[in-house]
């Protein structure tokens, strides 16, 4: 009884696709999926990042370049690869952290279209391939919840993909749709930093925390993973980012 209950929340043999994974939170979840017995399919833009990304991966791991901005290549990229079972986005453009004076429609646009219409995108196209019992997985932030001065874009993308992540919830099941809200990471979304300052805002942010640190993408790929083998929730934003949202 013990082995069959276990078996049904195992992604043991399940076929994960993840976009946004040549790097950062993708990379981490699709090797944290790889890791307990996932099938992984990951995704990106540029085709040496992925090649580079695969050699991190177990043996049988693929990966696809697709311009997650142009809706016909997501479109080309599920009919391609078929059936599956879970799907998690984590891409993402470098934060933007300007006051709303400084930006353009232009910058505006461009950073909604990753962060929130190619997210639209990839599930329009992704939910007639997903099998009974799939999942999807998206990526908010706590900025929505928590702005401060120039966070403009990042807390419009962030309420708009858990809003969006409600809808889908309700539209689309009984797949499940879910959304992680990270806090402060270390990725490469901060590369628009200098070394040194960067640092220094992961030290600052991190002694700000109740954690005392900021976090590893290690550490919120269990987030994902969690969504995608929790099988009873559905619509819900999963908020780990070391207790900013209380400090």
């Amino acid at each position: 009884m013990t082995t069959t209950i276990q078996n049904k929340y195992s992604l043991e043999g399940k076929k994960v696709i993840v976009l946004g994974a040549s790097s950062g939170l993708g990379l981490a979840t699709a090797k944290a999926a790889a890791e307990v017995g996932a099938r992984v399919v990951i995704v990106s833009g540029k085709r040496e990042r992925i090649d580079q990304a695969l050699l991190t991966l177990p043996t049988g791991s693929v990966g696809y370049a697709v311009d997650l901005g142009i809706e016909q290549q997501v479109k080309q990229f599920f009919e391609h690869t078929g059936r599956f079972d879970h799907l998690v986005y984590t891409a993402g453009s470098a934060i933007s952290r300007k006051l709303i004076g400084d930006l353009d429609m232009e910058t505006a646009c461009d950073y909604f279209q990753l962060r929130f219409f190619s997210v639209f995108a990839a599930v329009k196209y992704a939910a007639q391939h997903i099998l009974p019992g799939g999942s999807i997985t998206l990526t908010s932030g706590i900025a929505g919840a928590r702005p401060g001065k120039g966070w403009s874009l990042g807390a419009g993308t962030s309420g708009a993909i858990e809003g969006f992540t409600r809808a889908m919830a309700v539209e689309l099941a009984p797949i499940r749709v879910n959304a992680v809200a990270p806090g402060v990471v270390k990725t490469n979304l901060w590369s628009d930093m200098a070394d040194a300052e960067r640092a220094h805002f992961y030290q600052a942010a991190g002694n700000s925390l109740l954690t005392g640190r900021v976090a590893e993408p290690e550490e919120l790929a269990q987030t994902y993973l969690y969504l995608m083998q929790q099988s009873y929730s559905t619509g819900q934003v999963v908020v780990a980012d070391g207790g900013a949202v209380l400090v």
